[in-house]
């Protein structure tokens, strides 16, 4: 082939990503452009290039490379302002993957795109209302599985799991007062201040993480926010450029950040940043008083202006009703950009604290988590939903229910900050059962064998239906 052969570019072999056949088939219009763009996305010779009409391949994630297509669908010319970080791709395996970033991810299909398949519709919105997520909650529970496990398998591959290790750097000594939590010293738990871990010892928890099989390192800190922690921050910065080099994802929960802050993590290789909203405008100040949900959204902001990937959702069992878990939702699914990831937590009681001594709060039961991770599937289908804390009180079965219902990533690893969570053999035993693999480090998603296959039929607005396959 001449463009693979011919076309000498001087960029770092990197993983195959998946360009979908229906955004290239739409935009192309020159018969020898889509003739070289069916070329680029067949078998497995894969490329990261698009057609736009003017029979122009270009790269989504730069504006400044671009080939272009002559009649007989030779390459005429190449042009490029800095070096090419993704272009024309051999994949030696049979794992297609798009882009690992979140926002390339979604900048691959058409705005509007609404997806079908078996009877089930979908699309990525972001003017949803609480009437329109409390109907799909409030599904008869066979209709809402069914619904959320389509969805989840129009948009992702659903045998593919991520697995992440959260890890507390900084015990204790926390001045907020979070109603559910251990580390605040306005309760009296078990929990007593410790102080910030060392570099190195952070990195040789990162190590056995790896080593055990997860490839997203988290770490999480007891307290308010950042602040003026000038030395505190600095040896953050290291742990996480620490632990970017050993080629792991890496992850903070670090309360309140402002936008410098969130800047310099970004730059030190952070990954993404956890800041949960935990409950519903109206079920917060129940919870929380010492910080508002302002705060929490503002400091949202600042992260995916940052361009760090948002990870952010809530807990189950803080004395809310079901109106305020669809209020949850409809904040993080009409946020100017989805979560990459929506952790679901069951909140795991603790002795001292006030929602640990409450006995009129009701446990969360399995039914409960599940129904929040279909309805989270359904109204934010490009999303990770990610099941969380009180795994530990759930079956395997019940497990494997909500990983039908859309979740797919876990945390793993034997404690999450203070509380008791699945062992990795645990999970390495969970996922040989049920078939599961888990998503590489700094790798994309698979696709989804269902738009991979031309099963899913797609809809951009203003365009006719197709299936992928027939767009190809």
């Amino acid at each position: 082939l001449k463009l693979m052969h011919a076309t000498q570019i001087h960029a770092p072999p990197v993983t195959p990503y998946y360009t979908p056949s229906i955004a290239v088939a739409t935009m192309a219009s020159s018969p020898s452009a889509l003739r070289l763009t069916r070329l680029l996305t067949t078998a497995k010779t894969r490329s990261v290039l698009r057609s736009n009409r003017a029979g122009v391949l270009t790269s989504p994630f730069s504006a400044n490379v671009h080939l272009e297509a002559t009649a007989t669908g030779n390459i005429r010319s190449f042009s490029s302002a800095s070096p090419v970080q993704v272009e024309q791709h051999v994949n030696n395996s049979n794992t297609t993957r798009l882009p690992n970033n979140d926002r390339e991810r979604n900048a691959l299909y058409p705005s509007g795109e609404e997806r079908s398949m078996a009877g089930v519709t979908a699309s990525v919105r972001h003017d949803w209302t609480k009437s329109e997520i409390a109907e799909i909650y409030d599904l008869p529970f066979h209709e809402l599985m069914y619904r959320a496990a389509t969805v989840h398998r129009m948009y992702w591959n659903a045998s593919e799991v991520q697995q992440c290790t959260l890890l507390s750097i900084k015990t204790g000594g926390c001045t907020e007062d979070c109603s559910y939590c251990s580390q605040s010293t306005r309760h009296k738990t078990f929990v007593k201040p410790e102080p910030t871990m060392k570099v190195q010892e952070v990195l040789r928890a990162a190590q056995a993480a790896k080593d055990a099989g997860s490839t997203r390192f988290c770490m999480g800190a007891a307290w308010r926010e950042l602040g003026n922690k000038k030395n505190a921050f600095n040896h953050i910065l290291d742990m996480v450029r620490g632990v970017n080099g050993m080629g792991l994802e890496v992850c903070c929960t670090l309360g309140m950040l402002n936008a410098e802050q969130a800047k310099q993590l970004k730059e030190a290789g952070l990954t993404a940043y956890n800041h949960n909203l935990d409950t519903s405008p109206e079920h917060y100040p129940k919870v929380i008083t010492t910080r508002t949900y302002q705060d929490r959204l503002d400091t949202i902001a600042n992260v995916r202006d940052a361009g760090i990937s948002v990870c952010c959702g809530g807990i189950l069992g803080l004395g809310e009703k079901e109106a305020d878990r669809v209020g949850l939702l409809h904040v993080l699914a009409t946020l100017p950009e989805h979560p990459e990831s929506v952790p679901i937590n069951a909140l795991v009681t603790v002795d001292g604290t006030p929602l640990g001594d409450n006995e009129d709060i009701d446990g969360v039961e399995a039914f409960d988590m599940i129904r929040m991770i279909a309805t989270a599937r359904i109204v934010m289908p490009r999303s990770m939903v990610r099941l969380s804390a009180g795994r530990l009180s759930f079956s395997d079965a019940e497990q494997f229910l909500m990983f039908q219902a859309g979740a797919n990533s876990i945390f793993n690893g034997e404690k999450l900050l203070t509380t008791a969570n699945p062992e990795f053999d645990a999970d390495m035993a969970l996922f040989n059962k049920l078939g599961y693999v888990g998503k590489p480090a700094h790798q994309g998603p698979m696709v989804s064998p269902a738009e991979e296959q031309g099963i899913v039929v797609t809809k951009v607005e203003g365009s006719g239906r197709r299936s992928m396959e027939q767009a190809a």
